[in-house]
């Protein structure tokens, strides 16, 4: 990817994250530097070089309503919500809910982003729910929410040729940590439920660890613990009022890590005064939960004896998609349609649903296919195709993957 490294072991300059120690304090996986991330359509999942697993070939047909959740879900069912209702609980959520101070660089530099939240027809907006409310019932700040949208573009199955994976990019070593299973067959990080819970747990130590300040938090989660408590020591200061700038020796880009959570956090609050967009997110929008798929062994097999659709699944649930652990039960998100909603969930009542008119305006990637040939055949510019689809001149086509043209 043409703008993200390792994370360096201190003090070693050029050694990857994964040579350092494997403790919580080594990070969830890498440091970023100057990234384009987008919050990306249910058409195409890679970002920033990213490499997506388990794309969808077609826009998928409404789901049937599922069953209630098995004893042991990790989240209850919820009740059919709205995406504006996502949004306010998300600023409620907000450890800084004041917009001021957001470097101009990164507000331009992700100004796409409201709009793509926005957007009908794709899964970012459920996603962006199931992690809001997980936050939200840690008593976690919802900044922790935009993440996902920086490191991966809220893509399930982004992969990173440096290693890291999923919705949380999480590499190897640090997943193994907090519980996530990767073997031959399996990766865990490309569960958006797996990872997400994993996250969390990590999130909310480091919350704590760090009394509480949100910036330092989410700098340790991107340079590691140990480098963020080396660093205060050295500063002097108190951990819970500390200020990045104040907290010296450690990378620029872990300084504009949190600038660019900052930066989208004001730009999600500041489209939210405009009449417009808060139309375009009141609309329903069927939760997801996380489901242990238990007497299953597949996501086909599940998803027939419990009445869900197996390509929104597969789409939503890439670990699973044609792989399965090699033991215990695996957990999955899966949309919340038995949760009180009538019959079949429409494409309008779900983002996890592609909307029908959609397939007429799409295009399925074969062997051989390039974003130039691909906008060349189908009268746009290459740069509107990779803008459509929240891509890069960097970013790997896989056979399979669904690229929106309009």
């Amino acid at each position: 990817m043409t703008n993200r490294i390792l994370a360096r072991c201190w003090p070693l300059a050029v050694l990857a994250l994964s040579a350092c120690a494997t403790s919580p304090t080594t990070g969830r996986g890498q440091v970023q530097a100057d990234e384009t991330t987008t919050v990306v359509p249910a058409a195409a999942e890679p970002v920033d070089g990213a490499q997506v697993d388990g794309a969808a070939a077609t826009p998928p047909q409404p789901a049937a309503p599922a069953a209630m959740p098995a004893e042991g879900s990790d989240t209850p069912v919820a009740a059919p919500t709205t995406g504006l209702a996502i949004f306010e609980s998300f600023r409620d959520g907000l450890a800084e809910p004041q917009c001021r101070d957001a470097e101009p660089r990164w507000r331009k530099h992700f100004a796409h982003a409201p709009q793509r939240l926005g957007a009908p027809g794709g899964d970012t907006l459920a996603l962006f729910g199931h992690v809001v409310e997980s936050l939200r019932a840690a008593d976690l700040p919802t900044e922790f929410a935009l993440i996902p949208f920086v490191e991966s573009g809220y893509a399930p199955g982004a992969r990173s040729r440096s290693g890291p994976a999923g919705l949380w990019q999480f590499i190897t070593i640090t997943g193994r940590s907090h519980g996530l299973r990767i073997e031959k067959g399996y990766d865990a990080r490309l569960s958006p439920a797996e990872s997400t819970r994993a996250a969390v747990s990590y999130l909310e130590a480091l919350y704590r660890r760090f009394d509480g300040n949100w910036r330092l938090t989410v700098m340790a989660y991107n340079a590691g613990e140990f480098r963020v408590l080396q660093a205060l020591r050295r500063s002097g200061g108190e951990v819970a009022s500390a200020a990045p700038q104040n907290v010296g020796g450690l990378p620029q880009i872990t300084y504009a890590y949190v600038e660019k959570l900052h930066a989208l956090a004001c730009l999600l609050e500041q489209a939210g005064t405009q009449p417009q967009w808060r139309a375009a997110l009141d609309r329903p929008v069927t939760p997801l939960r996380a489901q242990p798929l238990d007497d299953a062994r597949s996501l086909e097999q599940w998803a027939a004896r419990n009445g869900q659709d197996a390509a929104t699944l597969r789409r939503l649930n890439p670990a699973l998609a044609g792989h399965w652990p090699s033991r215990g039960t695996p957990l999955a998100l899966v949309p919340a349609t038995g949760a009180g909603t009538a019959g079949t969930a429409s494409a309008a009542a779900s983002p996890v649903v592609a909307q029908a008119d959609a397939a007429a305006a799409t295009y399925t990637v074969r062997r051989g296919d390039s974003a130039s040939t691909i906008a060349r055949r189908h009268g746009v510019s290459t740069q509107r195709l990779l803008d459509l689809n929240g891509l890069h001149a960097k970013s790997v086509l896989r056979p399979g993957m669904v690229l929106r043209l309009d």
